[in-house]
């Protein structure tokens, strides 16, 4: 039976909200398929507000991955603001697709993909809003799957409660594995019900399915260990590794909003993976191994995805874009194809030590030549040791300076406050470099127009890092050294005019630490907040602090935990973290010595450029570092004249 669209009830309570067009659909390159036509289907959410979740490049990828094969369907969801949630529910239209319209519940599978964990709300708020049931165990043959994958996910037992299962990992091939399961089973009658479908997933080692694990706790409240309670079910679920990524050349045909968002442009990730092995980075941990798009991949997606969106500006996305080793030639080749075209070019945040001036010009020559950002990440040598980050001050000077000789007037530093072992000396030494930066500036240009703008925010200790183990800094500690550090700078009347200083306080930290790193009781602080009313907290104008300690001191007493246990509390090496049976290839022990490491003020290499340090991902995932360079050109294509 065809699903019906709520569009038009929809429809009339447009004209009463703010930013409607978000709601409607239809963008350049969406699809929309038959569903009668279709066996398995799947509705992807970002959970939060479009501008920010349409732009996300893992939710486009699986949208067209899956709408590729044939009869499947998928379609996207995004989080509703408060005007429009209230009306929803007072005319009873439940949480919708952009692309179709259709009611969330209808779908095989509702997935949502998390790449932080302040958008837990905002999960409940929509599966409340489709009517599927919040509690797992609550739901029945008739309700989606609900399954989380992203970043959070390689620890979602917080969410546990709420989920029937996750994926970490790269989801393109894991995707594509969980709709031929839920198509054979489907073919065959639905032998078992729910709980048959999700044991079949179970058992292939690849998703993890919280119902199918119970957790034992220690009187102190530290786990004793997770245990599965049914035979046949995997004692530790593994990740996902796409290799290969010119096999997968996603999105070909990216999505054009209709509507504003955080980033208007074409973006093409060109490599996956980081192995610079800064302590505080779960995005570099977790998706090891490095492995590059060749630079033909490259050139070729760019080619059709700009034809495809008319886009303006082509983002060459990764977690440290500079070290792809063909950057240089992908750099030049794109700007001399596009330069008749006007294609401005954009990499992320850039490494002190990679970048130079002739890959900074190459980018901007077809487009405007905005403000640089680096992220020192530490303000102090030492501190950048503790993490990891190898670049020292004279490094970020030179380049600075380069940057400003070569017409360049504005830098954005970004910086973290509450590392591990950090001083309020450390910190302030931030400060120091932000004038030294304004006075080689000026001593480069002879100018004074010279602009840095200092960007902090504080560190959340995250699992699978090797700070997984350490204790996060509290929010009035936080608050104390940022506010020293602010009079450090607004105080210099030499150069404190010249300094741009934004900082988040420590309140979103602390609880974006209990998130992270909490266990199954935190489900009850979550789901305790969403029904006082708490969305969007990745917002600063709806966050609520005073909401989340309220819900804290409400909800987790009675488990002989509280918010500190979560978050200042320092790990030791026995304890049984809540994620340890969720295998992101990276050796417990190898992460253990990392952690040792930093507490010394010891450095440890790159592992593409020099011998193996057994962190264990490669062979323990059966993958390998794939780099170049490869020798070739783009593409063998001419400047169109």
């Amino acid at each position: 039976m065809p699903v019906e669209s709520v569009f038009p009830q929809l429809e009339a309570l447009l004209p009463h909200v703010q930013k409607p067009i978000q709601y409607v659909g239809g963008e350049l390159n969406s699809t929309v398929k038959p569903w009668d036509e279709c066996d398995v289907r799947w509705s992807l959410m970002y959970p939060d507000a479009y501008e920010v979740g349409l732009p996300n490049q893992g939710v486009m990828i699986l949208y067209e991955v899956l709408n590729e094969r044939e009869g499947v369907l998928a379609e996207r969801t995004y989080s509703v603001w408060p005007d429009l949630e209230a009306l929803m529910r007072e005319h009873g239209v439940p949480q919708f697709t952009v692309d179709a319209h259709r009611p969330v519940k209808a779908f095989d599978v509702f997935g949502l993909s998390f790449s932080t964990e302040l958008g837990y709300t905002n999960m409940l708020t929509a599966l409340d809003l489709a009517g599927i049931p919040l509690e797992a165990r609550d739901r029945t043959e008739d309700d989606p799957i609900v399954l989380a994958g992203g970043h959070a996910a390689f620890n979602p037992e917080p969410i546990a409660d709420f989920l029937d299962a996750a994926v970490i990992g790269d989801g393109e091939q894991a995707v594509l594995e969980i709709t031929d399961v839920i198509r054979a089973w489907k073919a065959e009658g639905r032998p078992g019900g729910r709980d048959e479908l999700l044991f079949r997933l179970a058992r292939t080692g690849g998703v993890y399915v919280p119902k199918f694990y119970d957790v034992e706790y220690l009187a102190d409240g530290r786990i004793a260990r997770v245990v599965p309670n049914r035979s046949g079910v995997p004692w530790r679920v593994s990740k996902h590794t796409v290799m290969d990524l010119d096999e997968w050349p996603y999105p070909k045909q990216p999505l054009v909003p209709l509507a504003e968002t955080v980033h208007e442009r074409m973006s093409v990730e060109i490599f996956r993976g980081c192995t610079r092995g800064c302590r505080f980075c779960q995005a570099g941990m977790i998706t090891r191994p490095v492995r590059e798009r060749s630079i033909t991949g490259i050139g070729e997606m760019v080619d059709k995805g700009l034809k495809a969106t008319g886009f303006e500006e082509v983002g060459l996305l990764s977690l440290s874009s500079a070290d792809h080793s063909e950057i240089a030639d992908v750099a030049k080749g794109l700007a001399d194809r596009y330069t008749e075209d006007k294609i401005g070019l954009s990499l992320p945040s850039t490494r002190v030590d990679a970048f130079n001036i002739d890959l900074a010009n190459e980018l901007t020559r077809n487009g405007r030549r905005s403000g640089l950002t680096f992220a020192p990440e530490g303000g102090s040598e030492r501190i950048r040791k503790v993490i990891n980050k190898m670049v020292s001050e004279e490094d970020l000077i030179r380049t600075v300076a380069t940057a400003y000789g070569n017409g360049w007037r504005q830098v954005k530093l970004y910086f973290m406050c509450g590392l591990p072992t950090e001083t309020d000396e450390d910190v302030l030494q931030i400060a120091d470099m932000a004038k030294n930066v304004i006075q080689k500036g000026r001593e480069v240009t002879g100018q004074n127009d010279i602009r840095a703008t200092v960007s902090i925010g504080g560190f959340v200790p995250k699992p699978h890092t090797p700070f997984q183990w350490a204790p996060q800094l509290g929010v009035e500690e936080t608050d104390a050294r940022l506010e020293k550090l602010r009079d450090a700078i607004r105080g210099d009347r030499k150069y404190g005019r010249n300094i741009g200083f934004r900082y988040h306080d420590g309140k979103p930290g602390i609880i974006e630490g209990l998130l992270s790193r909490g266990d199954r009781r935190v489900g009850a602080v979550i789901r305790a907040v969403f029904e006082d009313g708490g969305r969007f907290d990745g917002w600063r104008e709806h966050f609520s602090y005073d909401r989340w300690i309220r819900m804290c001191e409400k909800a987790l007493p009675e488990q002989g935990v509280d918010l500190a246990w979560y978050t200042t509390r320092e790990r030791t090496y026995e304890e049984v973290l809540p994620w340890d049976h969720l295998d992101s290839g990276l050796d417990k022990d190898w992460l253990w010595e990392d952690w040792q490491d930093a507490l010394d003020e010891t450095e440890v290499e790159d592992c593409r450029w020099t011998p193996c340090f057994d962190c264990g991902v490669c062979p323990q995932m059966q993958t390998s570092i794939q780099i170049g360079p490869t020798g070739k050109k783009l593409l063998p294509l001419t400047v169109v004249k």
